[in-house]
């Protein structure tokens, strides 16, 4: 099935993709508070655990429609399999062709995989294949007013942090709310995730998690993959002494317009890293990369497809299998020399 949507679009970036090879490191905001090899890269793909999915069988599709509004086209085409292409996924294949998206990584981006120190990912939908606070909200009973709100924001009339502020407003969801909605709802960890993982750890390459979603989601998400629970950057939900909800922490990166970005930027200069790849769905996923911050950005669509993500992007993918190939093929070609 398939869910088109004429939809806003988010704030205005080049429509130029950059190139992998100009990036300049910019030291981040002052303001913000910081937050082993074995085996080959094939071994770890291989003995990854399986991802978890809602469907029940390795083969059986799970088509999901919901509103889409972060893109002027958008289609979605979350499948609980990421090996076999169901109608929808086929024809956003088709449309990235037709529009001229860079499908294949070129051998500069091969050569910037080889020598990444590390990769950060978006959670909802790309590490996850759900969006949590659309999830969350529709458990509470106000999944159309979140999507509303949502809506609204990604039309660029509010703010992020205020947008945040009023779909929390909305939920106001105790500490006992999602106690509950997390024991009911295990992650839907993106098929392919695992294995992807695993073998950016066998590469020495370092995870990070950069998310406007809420750490108390993500947390348990990032330690069933061996991923530190410093190297997520996400939003902070409080509560008072009673468990009620009490706001959100203003000084989380991603609680603000730009702060993927921001947050890569840090990332980067906190480790020293020279080379950082971004792998996301969406408009704020791309404007990480930016003077600082990430030096590749790899648009994925195995969710949604954004078609303007998808332009913006300096690879884009529908699986992410094929980016732990590249992974293993960059790694080979390094290690043949």
């Amino acid at each position: 099935m398939l869910s088109w949507t004429a939809a806003a679009v988010a704030p205005a970036v080049s429509q130029a993709r950059p190139s992998i090879h100009t990036r300049v490191q910019a030291t981040p905001p002052a303001q913000r508070p910081e937050q082993q090899k074995t085996g080959t890269l094939a071994a770890a793909a291989a003995s990854a655990a399986a991802p978890s999915t809602r469907g029940s069988g390795a083969r059986q599709q799970h088509w999901r429609c919901r509103n889409v509004v972060d893109g002027a086209a958008s289609m979605t085409v979350t499948s609980s399999s990421d090996v076999d292409d169901g109608p929808a996924l086929s024809t956003a294949r088709a449309e990235a062709a037709a529009a001229g998206v860079q499908l294949q990584p070129t051998p500069e981006l091969l050569d910037l995989l080889r020598h990444a120190n590390a990769f950060t990912f978006d959670v909802d939908s790309t590490f996850c294949a759900d969006e949590s606070i659309d999830e969350i909200a529709a458990f509470l009973g106000v999944g159309e007013q979140v999507a509303a709100l949502t809506a609204q924001a990604m039309g660029g009339s509010v703010l992020f942090q205020d947008a945040l502020a009023s779909r929390l407003g909305v939920m106001h969801p105790s500490r006992e709310n999602l106690e509950s909605f997390l024991a009911g709802h295990p992650p839907k960890i993106s098929p392919g995730i695992p294995q992807l993982v695993a073998a950016l750890r066998v590469a020495g390459k370092q995870v990070f998690l950069v998310s406007g979603g809420f750490r108390i989601v993500i947390h348990p998400i990032a330690e069933s993959l061996g991923i530190p629970v410093e190297n997520v950057f996400a939003n902070n939900i409080l509560f008072d002494h009673d468990g009620a909800y009490d706001g959100f922490d203003p000084a989380e990166f991603t609680s603000s317009s730009g702060g993927k970005r921001e947050a890569v930027q840090h990332i980067k200069q906190a480790h020293g890293f020279s080379k950082v790849v971004m792998v996301g769905d969406g408009i704020t996923d791309f404007e990480a990369r930016a003077e600082g911050g990430a030096d590749a950005f790899i648009g994925y669509g195995g969710v949604v497809y954004r078609e303007n993500v998808a332009k913006l992007s300096d690879w884009y993918v529908f699986s992410i299998a094929d980016i732990t190939a590249a992974l293993q093929q960059a790694t080979t070609a390094l290690s043949a020399r």
